[in-house]
């Protein structure tokens, strides 16, 4: 199924990334969707591949997957063995990369009730489960039934910072997984900047600073392209876990 979709006259540039927008014709009519707008996205059959993987040419699944069995292998370790937590995990396009190379365990975790209808109608059987949870709203029965998996392994890709996933969440994600596990994502590459002091980027750059986290490899590559064709930068980034995350640890983060 193919979509009629187009993009604004304003660059991509003028706009924060989040607020970056494209129209889809339907039924003769513009209707006006944020990037961002997942849920409406993820309810019309391939309108998230068309858009941003056909149109945009992202390749953040692919690379942080790689990224990932690449450290893996560095380390002398099996990729076979890990049991992955896919957090922000939407229609599965993470999960086939990850299924593909083969993992013992796949859990797939994200708050939108749309993105599973998504990956039930695109891509069944990818993951072992699959939770639609708020990570900022967990009860212990939640923690209790994700821990069971003994997840080794937490990725998430193209849904940390912009206020997709909060700080808080990203590190109850972070403690459901064994207390030394791997950890890889990407992120804008701007969020690694000390001019940038929103919330998250304050976040990765304390877990890596106070060694909770140990970066393994860290490369800038092109996630899309914008809207008028420009690249957008991110890092990929693939860390071991050295220890799960204090609650004094977390209130100093959110409250400071």
């Amino acid at each position: 199924m193919r979509h009629k979709i187009k993009f604004p006259q304003i660059n991509e540039d003028n706009l924060e990334q989040d607020e970056a927008f494209f129209y889809l014709n339907r039924n003769n009519k513009d209707e006006k969707l944020l990037f961002h707008d997942y849920d409406t996205i993820y309810n019309e059959p391939n309108l998230y591949e068309q858009l941003f993987y056909d149109r945009l040419k992202c390749s953040s699944p692919q690379k942080i997957v790689t990224s990932l069995e690449h450290t893996i292998n560095q380390n002398k370790e099996h990729f076979s063995e890990l049991k992955i937590l896919d957090f922000g995990a939407g229609n599965g396009m993470v999960g086939e990369q990850l299924k593909k190379i083969g993992v013992a365990r796949l859990v797939g975790v994200d708050i939108l009730h749309e993105a599973k209808k998504a990956l039930d109608r695109d891509r069944p059987g990818i993951y072992d489960d699959y939770y639609v949870r708020d990570f900022t709203e967990l009860n212990d029965t939640d923690r209790e039934e994700i821990k069971a998996w003994n997840l080794n392994c937490l990725i998430s890709v193209a849904a940390l910072g912009f206020g997709d996933i909060p700080p808080k969440a990203f590190i109850e994600a972070l403690n459901l997984i064994s207390s030394e596990a791997w950890v890889a994502f990407n992120i804008k590459e701007t969020f690694l900047f000390n001019s940038d002091i929103s919330g998250f980027s304050k976040l990765i750059r304390e877990l890596i600073s106070s060694g909770h986290l140990f970066i393994n490899h860290l490369e800038r590559y092109r996630h899309r392209i914008s809207i008028d064709g420009s690249p957008l930068f991110y890092f990929s980034i693939v860390c071991w876990k050295n220890s799960d995350i204090s609650p004094d640890f977390v209130n100093h983060i959110i409250n400071e």
